[in-house]
């Protein structure tokens, strides 16, 4: 039976697992802290403590029954810097203990960076700005060329924003913190949780080896039209709006980060060449799924 290792089994892996669970599969979960693994181990999935910020991953991954296994990379990066040392280092790892059959990435939308709201698909050049972005664009790379050198397969997965059950900006809309105004505020993109879920398991069953799909639901809106809409649906008041000239200062860093990239992503190659049904198509009826 082959073996399913989620490394990063956090809030979409866990969803990944009981799927895996479900259908009588041998499942390894990967997490960084002995804390996260024992909570894993609560929930009746198998896991395993590993850092991958070490130099030398611990031979303790050979245990999972890596080589020839089923790889979901959901591991999230360094949180500073331009290079994903994370995925460097797993990668000399398989080369070390056995390289898994097959790897499905999780990478981020990000790496196109600034797209002036044009639509956005697989075939765009990546340009990626924020160091958030350049990080798995590195981390992109890295993989590319383990997939060149051990003739394994690769499927990437460039994933939009995502929301579900109890990963709302709840907390932000009860604050009260300030949104750039409607009309001023750049083109952003989501995905529900459960419908990545189903685009990851497509990608490991029947993913084009080196290709790449955006997963994201295809109808993008604004980032303060979904602030809106989350607020309306959780019956709170809508945050109020500034000018994006006063942004700086009232932002946070991060949100101002993202106020500077503006794309709307198509998911043609996701729906037709993966044959992922979406679930929830629209935010509407992903936020009534959440609430």
């Amino acid at each position: 039976m082959t073996t399913t290792v989620i490394l990063g089994c956090g809030y979409i892996g866990r969803r990944l697992a009981r799927h895996y669970l479900n259908q009588g599969s041998a499942i390894v979960g990967v997490t960084r802290s002995a804390q996260s693994a024992a909570a894993l181990g609560a929930e009746g999935i198998p896991a395993l403590a590993l850092d991958l910020a070490r130099d030398l991953v611990p031979d303790d991954l050979a245990t999972v029954g890596l080589a020839g296994a089923q790889v979901f990379h959901l591991a999230p990066p360094p949180e500073s810097g331009t290079l994903d040392l994370h995925t460097r280092h797993l990668v000399a790892a398989f080369g070390r203990l056995g390289h898994p059959a097959r790897v499905v990435y999780i990478s981020t939308t990000g790496v196109y960076g600034d797209c002036s709201g044009d639509w956005v698909d697989e075939d765009r050049p990546v340009n990626p700005q924020a160091d958030r972005a350049l990080r798995r664009w590195d981390a992109e790379q890295t993989l590319g060329r383990w997939r060149t050198a051990s003739g394994q397969v690769l499927v990437t997965l460039r994933v939009a924003g995502i929301y579900g059950p109890g990963r709302l900006p709840l907390e932000r809309i009860r604050a009260g913190l300030p949104l750039v105004r409607p009309e001023e505020a750049p083109w952003s993109n989501r995905i529900h949780a459960d419908d990545l879920v189903a685009a990851c398991i497509a990608a490991m069953d029947h993913g084009v080896d080196g290709a790449v799909y955006n997963a994201c639901d295809g109808s993008p809106s604004t980032m303060t039209d979904y602030f809106f809409q989350v607020a309306d649906a959780a019956g709170l008041p809508r945050p109020p709006v500034i000018p994006l000239g006063e942004s700086e200062g009232q932002l946070s860093a991060g949100m101002l980060s993202y106020m500077r990239e503006s794309r709307r992503l198509s998911n043609r190659r996701l729906v037709e060449g993966l044959g992922v049904e979406l679930r929830y198509p629209t935010l509407a009826q992903g936020l009534a799924s959440c609430l």
